[in-house]
């Protein structure tokens, strides 16, 4: 009998997760949220549910001996049908809707609690994989220099501004000036806004990405992967810069090629 549950949203997380759990043999219930299929488990069973349903759902896992979740990947506020909502999610609505209209933090940490309040305890996803949280260092051929360390303080600074304010978790900084903030659309997008960096901006820059101060590292920890060190090299950026202990690499060894073969330095710093 599967004790844990896996939660699979977007990106490549839950593929990285599934493998960790694979080798240390431990069994899983794969569940996603309807209409958020996650990326490269197209050939494992999948239970599917409905937000709608959010109550019955949760006490499905219990009556099943699930005991421990895990959240993997990124889901998207979902839009909630009344016409669907079913008497076991009834009670739950007013949290919900409130969730749906906070910042991403608070919006979490009501998910958590339902997920509490049935008996479930969350695990991190570093917990069962710890290899996804590198050592601290520079991982790459490139170093950063003295310009880049200021940055990655002005970094610092800006992503412990966006927490009071529960917006994003990452920035992009050039000279000291910041020249683009995380928010709703997320890192990727961020990063490709650049495209269009006025000839007046400064050139380079850095990305630094962190968790949002007194963040609940047990989901929603950032994440970077190969896709991220690519964005970064064609939005012409120096180096990213990660906080060490609170952000995931996936497929670190890619990523430290990708940086390497285009310049780039990999920063994991404490």
């Amino acid at each position: 009998m599967a004790h844990l549950a896996m939660i699979a949203g977007q990106g490549d997380l839950p593929a990285a997760l599934a493998a960790a759990l694979d080798v240390s043999a431990t069994p899983f219930v794969l569940c996603e949220l309807d209409g958020f299929q996650a990326q490269g488990l197209d050939n494992r069973p999948v239970e599917r549910f409905r937000i709608e349903h959010l109550g019955s759902f949760l006490a499905g896992l219990t009556a099943r001996g699930v005991t421990e979740v895990v959240f993997a990947g990124a889901v998207r506020r979902p839009a909630i049908d009344p016409t669907r909502i079913d008497a076991a999610t009834l009670p739950l609505v007013p949290r919900m809707m409130a969730a749906l209209q906070a910042g991403d933090d608070a919006a979490l940490r009501t998910v958590i609690a339902m997920f509490e309040e049935a008996g479930l305890t969350i695990r991190a996803p570093h917990r069962i994989a710890p290899a996804l949280l590198p050592a601290a260092g520079v991982l790459t051929q490139t170093r950063p220099n003295e310009a880049h360390r200021r940055d990655a303080l002005r970094g610092a600074d800006i992503v412990a501004a966006l927490s009071a304010a529960d917006i994003g978790q990452s920035c992009i900084v050039a000279g000291g000036q910041a020249l683009a903030v995380e928010a709703l659309p997320g890192t990727d997008w961020m990063i490709r806004s650049l495209g269009s960096r006025a000839p007046s901006l400064p050139t380079g820059g850095l990305l630094y990405k962190a968790p949002k101060v007194a963040q609940d590292r047990r989901i929603d920890l950032p994440t970077i992967g190969p896709d991220t060190v690519r964005a970064a090299a064609q939005a012409g950026l120096e180096g990213i810069v990660i906080d060490a202990g609170g952000v995931m690499v996936l497929d670190q060894a890619g990523c430290i090629e990708i940086a390497d073969d285009a310049g780039l330095f990999l920063w994991v710093r404490d």
